[in-house]
């Protein structure tokens, strides 16, 4: 069975080439929003919360504040809508799911850089 999905994936899902990321990272994806006949390109940009699955089917949750309301939003990494990502800093953090994040305010909301 595991063969079965691994052969589907690699002929009908087309591999982008994203950089790595992990949990505790500032994003900003761009990807494509559809309305009726117009395309336009929206981007999301906040902290990866957590990394999901491995390979192709691998997904990202990321969060970021709105006016004060936190909204989260879970991506495909094999989504065909995203167009790129960029990796606007890399946090330290020492959990690769940071459910903590959310209840945290203000200064404490920080997240560490990482050394490069």
């Amino acid at each position: 069975m595991e063969q079965l999905i691994s052969y589907v994936q690699d002929q009908f899902i087309e591999k982008k080439d994203f950089p790595e990321f992990s949990s505790g990272d500032t994003l900003t994806v761009y990807y494509e929003i559809r309305e009726g006949e117009k395309v336009r390109t929206q981007f999301f940009k906040g902290v990866v919360i957590q990394v999901k699955g491995s390979g192709l089917s691998k997904t990202f949750t990321i969060r970021k504040l709105s006016g004060t309301v936190g909204v989260e939003r879970i991506f495909p990494i094999n989504m065909p809508a995203i167009q790129k990502i960029e990796v606007n800093s890399k946090g330290k953090v020492r959990r690769s799911r940071i459910y903590y994040f959310k209840q945290l305010r203000g200064k404490k909301a920080r997240i560490k850089e990482a050394q490069h």
